[in-house]
């Protein structure tokens, strides 16, 4: 069983889901987000009592209003495979207000699992199916050439939240054709 709750936000209502045992995020998607829901197959009850909840929701205020929250400040749990674990992993060490490339993610990814290289395309399928988005920050992915390609939660919500975090994006394109419009 899973449980969910809604939170407003700047980008859009947010649905936040925790386990069972109401201590952990599993997700956390904006509302007509691409792979809403993620892996959880289950119904989602609606109990937004939990103290997972309200951390979350606290830790969402304090970004919005400009803060800083660092992502290890909760507890995340989010459902995939080794491989996605850890380019999500990759993803929690994004600073905030910086961006980084499918590329270096895919370079960094190779290096941790001791391989010699690693797909740019498997990771970017890796990034957008992040159930924790805003919080372990795939909105800071961009592409090689400075696309802001890519967010599965919308090439608007992507914008809002990097210029929230004070990025310049006068050097980064929007993409002309693409799932991510």
């Amino acid at each position: 069983m899973y449980y969910k709750t809604v939170y407003q936000s700047p980008v859009g209502t947010l649905t936040l889901a925790c386990d069972e045992t109401g201590g952990s995020l599993v997700g956390l998607w904006i509302e007509g987000q691409k792979y809403y829901g993620g892996a959880i197959r289950e119904t989602m009850t609606e109990n937004s009592g939990l103290p997972v909840f309200g951390s979350t929701k606290k830790w969402l205020d304090r970004y919005f209003a400009g803060g800083r929250p660092d992502c290890h400040e909760l507890p995340l749990a989010p459902v995939g495979s080794e491989f996605r674990q850890e380019v999500w992993a990759i993803l929690r060490e994004i600073p905030y207000g910086k961006v980084t490339t499918y590329g270096d993610i895919a370079k960094k990814a190779a290096a941790n699992m001791g391989r010699k290289s690693m797909s740019g395309q498997a990771v970017g399928g890796a990034v957008g199916h992040n159930p924790i988005s805003i919080i372990i920050p795939c909105h800071r992915v961009i592409g090689g050439n400075g696309s802001l390609t890519g967010y599965a939660g919308g090439i608007q919500a992507k914008i809002q939240l990097l210029e929230l975090e004070g990025v310049d994006l006068s050097r980064m394109s929007v993409p002309k054709t693409g799932s991510a419009l």
